[in-house]
């Protein structure tokens, strides 16, 4: 990219990075304080919205950094690349917790109860990482663009992300073994989940009844991560679309302004699902005004100290004046 290029490209990314950080630590904070941690689908909502932080915490600034910006070992700039790829590995594992979450509670809702022990959604979110971790950092085991690199008496080279990650890991690897099949598995997950709702509140007794309730329940919160779901899709399948359009035909068919435009659509989407929960999940969104009025009521008892403060030390001042006078 041209200088100008480069200067926009780090302002939207550094612009993402602080979004994704100051919404999901909203994020996490509103499922703490509302209790919701003892819920699976929460804990799983979690998980996200941590990845989701780390990606503007981490992965923005290092993608930043591995685009040319310094010069460090191959093998050092070969880790920092893994980490953005086990951080997004992250969030796909989550999603997917959270699909299957919502396709047992739909149907076996009875069975569910005695399953969806907070310690098993803990041990599966750790699982989900343990996963992600192992996936991502894959190249650091051998699978790497070491021997392809031109010979060279300097330790150090210049650290770009496909310098060191091979487009066959990235394609049929990372995409087409690791992202695809289960964005497929949630999709059909989702699919599942609206037919069964709307079979249920289909009858008219089923709807005025409490089990009507749960499902009218059920079917706005899968709504509301279905979106989350589709909202992930359109925001990396372009990147990796890319990606395979370029491995697969051998020569420069996309072009490079447009990889730039990919990226930063991946990075912004770990911005977006904080907005989602606000609009779309009730939970969240009452812990969000529950923080916001804490807020102000501190913000206006601040400035009536400070008033005060002023008031009390300008009447001291008076006083003080006013007696220097009579002596």
């Amino acid at each position: 990219m041209a200088d100008v290029g480069e200067v926009i490209y780090t302002a939207l990314e550094v612009f993402i990075a602080v979004a994704c950080c100051l919404g999901n630590v909203l994020v996490i904070w509103a499922v703490w304080v509302s209790g919701a941690l003892r819920q699976p689908t929460f804990c799983f909502i979690a998980s996200l919205a941590v990845a989701d932080f780390l990606v503007g915490a981490l992965a923005v600034p290092l993608a930043v950094l591995v685009d040319g910006w310094v010069e460090m070992s191959f093998q050092g700039c070969l880790f920092i690349s893994c980490v953005v790829i086990v951080l997004t590995q992250a969030s796909v594992y989550s999603l997917l917790a959270i699909a299957v979450d919502r396709y047992l509670r739909v149907y076996i809702p009875l069975k569910y109860k005695g399953l969806a022990k907070r310690t098993h959604s803990w041990a599966i979110v750790a699982v989900c990482w343990m996963i992600a971790s192992v996936l991502g950092f894959i190249p650091m085991f051998g699978w790497n663009n070491y021997n392809h690199l031109q010979p060279s008496n300097s330790t150090t080279i210049v650290c770009q992300f496909l310098t060191v990650i091979p487009m066959s890991y990235l394609v049929n690897f990372i995409f087409l073994s690791c992202l695809l099949p289960p964005m497929i598995i949630m999709t059909v997950l989702y699919g599942f989940i609206f037919c069964t709702i709307s079979q249920q509140l289909r009858g008219g007794v089923i709807r005025a009844s409490k089990s009507g309730a749960y499902y009218v329940k059920e079917k706005k919160l899968a709504s509301s991560l279905a979106l989350v779901l589709a909202l992930f899709a359109a925001c990396w399948l372009p990147i990796h679309i890319m990606n395979t359009m370029e491995f697969y035909n051998q020569s420069s068919l996309v072009p490079h302004i447009a990889f730039y435009v990919g990226i930063l659509l991946s990075h912004a989407n770990s911005a977006v699902n904080p907005v989602v929960y606000a609009f779309k999940i009730p939970k969240i969104k009452r812990a969000y005004k529950m923080a916001w009025r804490k807020f102000l009521p501190c913000r206006r008892e601040q400035q009536t100290d400070q008033m005060a403060e002023n008031y009390a030390s300008s009447i001291t001042y008076s006083t003080a004046k006013s007696a220097a006078g009579l002596t």
